[in-house]
């Protein structure tokens, strides 16, 4: 079975690349993590990435005049490792649209909310002050608009009575870390198919 090339870009602890790593490390799972790039030097993914072996790279959005130079800058390096796929895990940076267009079907995002409801930021604690009775978490290709796109799959988590944004969020990360794999599985499986007919 010919693997495909997935490259991952973070910004912080890495749970769900994680557990990218963890999918990728069986023998059937279409996919193979062959570079990390963080946009923060101290981001904890990195050493879970160095300790699976897998290739990494700092690219400090800092360090550039423009989103359109940062964007540029993670292109070479996804082109230099020949990635076929791009998962956004914990990526706290806004993509310019030709990036996400370069990317078009081939690049997944995973949010905290149950799409299209609560884009953007702090969502747990958004949710919690509307009163909702559930939440959960949503894996949706990436187009130019902030969390929008085609959803993958989406998994709810229901909302208990003394909750907070930090065990709310605990609750959904479990949730993140089973069906991101089973998205990006998906994905690469679907458009597999769609190129052998």
């Amino acid at each position: 079975m010919t693997r495909a090339r997935v490259a991952v870009l973070i910004s912080g602890n890495g749970s769900n690349l994680q557990a990218l790593l963890d999918a990728c490390a069986a023998p059937d799972y279409p996919a193979q993590i062959v570079l990390v790039i963080s946009n923060k030097p101290l981001a904890y993914g990195l050493t879970r990435a160095a300790q699976a072996g897998v290739p990494t790279r700092v690219i400090e959005h800092h360090a550039y005049d423009s989103r359109d130079a940062f964007d540029a800058a993670l292109q070479a390096s996804l082109v230099e490792y020949a990635a076929e796929y791009v998962c956004l895990a914990g990526f706290m940076r806004l993509l310019t649209p030709a990036f996400t267009q370069a990317w078009a079907g081939r690049m997944l995002n995973i949010h905290p909310s149950l799409l299209p409801a609560y884009k953007g930021l702090d969502t747990h604690r958004r949710v919690l002050a509307d009163g909702e009775t559930e939440s959960g978490c949503t894996v949706h290709l990436v187009t130019p608009e902030l969390d929008d796109g085609p959803i993958i799959l989406q998994a709810r988590v229901p909302v208990i009575a003394g909750d907070t944004p930090e065990s709310l969020q605990q609750r959904i990360h479990l949730e993140e870390h089973r069906i991101y794999p089973l998205a990006l599985r998906r994905l690469i499986e679907d458009t597999q198919a769609a190129g052998a007919r």
